[in-house]
């Protein structure tokens, strides 16, 4: 048997630098939702909605990391790593609701218009948009060292366009006083809404069914095995992830004959950390093949 831990990503995220995001876009999200009510503006709550999944995502971020540093127990060797994946599907079927929300507000809006305040949608927006380049801006310097940070800064560069969006609406009430352009952008940014949440649930959805993880191949992992001098063959190969930075692989490696056991695990243990970049894999070495060949499709 054989298990390397890599935890480099909790240890070199910013925790100061999330807090201060998270609380620029909570409490902005806040203001343009009550900016939305008092305007009349659909697209100032529809961005808000979008606001909603930076939130989310620096929540997430944020409880990743100090979730994800208490010991496992007796009764969940894991850890609590997966609190981080129940929390964002959590994120994903909210984002889904607040979305068909504002569809269906703005299709009843498209038959009964209703008078926006154009100057106090475009203050907002305005405000909204220096929110989220301050966010943008606290977050960048790590954003190349943890995949928490990462994610959470594209989630607000995609509300940043959001933000832009809306006070281009703004303006353009503004001048014509065309109010169905309101609800026209609230849809738009309801759809941009939709794939990323998709997206999100989808990758959840992966990780607690014990699929095999985004961007990985299980026939090329197995060939991979194969390869390594002193293995005959591979079975029981299994490739899943906690989390999505934490992937795990156990197989049933059968040896050669008068290969060393121990030899050949530490060389297969080293490939998969080099070219999969797996460093969590439990290996079982075998002289005769306990179990049927299990063939991948």
């Amino acid at each position: 048997m054989g298990g390397d831990h890599h935890h480099a990503d909790m240890e070199s995220t910013p925790v100061p630098r999330l807090w201060m995001a998270l609380g620029l876009t909570s409490a902005f999200m806040l203001a343009e939702v009550v900016g939305g009510v008092l305007t009349g503006s659909l697209a100032l709550i529809s961005d808000a909605s979008h606001m909603l999944t930076d939130t989310t995502a620096l929540a997430i971020a944020l409880l990743a990391i100090n979730v994800g540093r208490r010991p496992a127990d007796i009764l969940r060797t894991y850890g609590y790593a997966r609190f981080e994946i129940l929390a964002a599907v959590f994120n994903a079927l909210l984002l889904l609701a607040v979305a068909f929300y504002i569809l269906y507000e703005a299709y009843k809006r498209f038959y009964e218009p209703q008078q926006v305040a154009s100057l106090g949608m475009l203050a907002i927006a305005i405000v909204g948009l220096l929110v989220n380049l301050v966010a943008m801006r606290i977050l960048s310097g790590h954003k190349d060292r943890s995949l928490n940070v990462k994610g959470a800064y594209l989630e607000v560069w995609a509300d940043m366009l959001g933000s832009v969006g809306v006070i281009a609406g703004a303006v353009l009430i503004w001048f014509t006083g065309w109010q169905w352009v309101d609800s026209a952008l609230a849809v738009g940014i309801g759809f941009m809404v939709f794939p990323r949440t998709w997206v999100l649930l989808k990758e959840c959805l992966n990780i607690l069914l014990e699929g095999v993880p985004a961007g990985m191949n299980l026939v090329e992992v197995e060939r991979a095995i194969t390869t390594v001098p002193g293995v005959a063959s591979v079975h029981d190969l299994h490739l899943w992830a906690i989390t999505q930075s934490k992937m795990s692989l156990s197989a049933h490696a059968v040896l050669d004959e008068g290969a060393d056991a121990e030899a050949v695990r530490r060389l297969v243990e080293a490939k998969l950390q080099q070219q999969f970049d797996l460093h969590h894999t439990t290996l079982q070495m075998e002289r005769e093949n306990c179990a049927p060949r299990e063939r991948i499709h």
